[in-house]
């Protein structure tokens, strides 16, 4: 039981580190990068899809992104989707490819961008909390139904308290690094 629980709880605090990486994916640092695009909804057909649903993103160099919409139809609509997603990115269409140069970044607009990286390490670090918070109820419940003792419960308590904190480290690890990159010029 205590293995099942420790599993569940890892599991749970995998995937709020894969939802941190892909919110700092989506942060723009000094190169040019697909994942840039993600927060992009696109209006096609009377639903909305991501960018990547209609068209290929990719990124010829390393200041300029590129959208190869399949639609022809659609070029405009996705250029209207990319410039009103306030990503700070002026799309121009040639045919059904949309170009898009990076702006270089203020020393003020890469301070913004590491204070949205720590956001999102907070934002983590509050739901690792969370999860840890629901297995020692979880604990609580095992031990007042009498499926654990006391002894049990303390330990088991402990472990959860290291999975916490090495999860912790991790979202700390993830942050530093994206606020080195952010930070390069």
């Amino acid at each position: 039981m205590n293995q099942l629980l420790k599993n569940d709880l890892t599991d749970k605090m995998n995937k709020a580190i894969a939802v941190l990486e892909k919110e700092l994916s989506g942060l723009r640092t000094g190169r040019a990068s697909a994942n840039l695009l993600d927060p992009v909804v696109v209006e096609v057909y009377g639903s909305k899809m991501p960018i990547s649903q209609v068209g290929t993103v990719s990124t010829p160099d390393a200041k300029t992104i590129s959208v190869q919409v399949w639609d022809k139809g659609m070029v405009k609509t996705v250029e209207k989707a990319i410039a009103d997603a306030n990503l700070g990115l002026n799309p121009s269409s040639d045919g059904q490819l949309i170009r898009m140069s990076l702006p270089i970044l203020s020393e003020e607009r890469r301070k913004e961008l590491v204070k949205i990286a720590h956001k999102y390490g907070e934002n983590t670090k509050v739901a690792l909390r969370n999860i840890r918070r629901d297995g020692m109820e979880h604990l609580k419940k095992l031990e007042k139904d009498g499926n654990i003792s006391k002894d049990d419960h303390h330990n088991i308590g402990e472990e959860i308290q290291k999975l916490t904190n090495d999860f912790t480290d991790k979202v700390d690890g993830h942050i530093k690094t994206k606020e080195q990159e952010i930070l390069k010029v």
